[in-house]
């Protein structure tokens, strides 16, 4: 069963693609991830990521930084403290949806390689 778009204005389209293909580059980094699933749950400090994550700090704000500029988190000042939180939650969904069509894909190629050593056809 092939679901469809709905039509979509061709400016329209050139849009999205553009701001998908900026998401995709920000998600491109493991430890992005990473951040983007500690946010899941709840906002966090740097400080309180840097020990969720075992990252130095410098290199956690960097990868916020990215995050920041792609849209894909939020700032909220709280006295002397910045929380991050997720401005998309689906954006996970979707990573979720992913992970699962590569799992899905590493198993069946996992299956082809144990059947052409054990002989068996596929």
């Amino acid at each position: 069963m092939e679901t469809r778009t709905p039509a979509v204005d061709v400016h329209l389209r050139e849009e999205l693609d553009e701001l998908a293909a900026t998401l995709c580059k920000a998600l491109i980094d493991p430890k992005r991830l990473a951040v983007l699933y500690a946010l899941r749950d709840r906002p966090h400090t740097v400080t309180e990521l840097c020990e969720m994550l075992d990252a130095l700090q410098s290199n956690t704000s960097q990868h916020l930084a990215v995050l920041r500029d792609r849209d894909l988190v939020d700032t909220e000042r709280r006295g002397s403290n910045v929380y991050y939180s997720l401005r998309h939650p689906k954006v996970l969904d979707a990573i979720d949806l992913l992970r699962e069509v590569m799992t899905d894909e590493h198993d069946r190629r996992h299956l082809v390689r144990r059947r052409r050593t054990t002989g068996r056809k596929p």
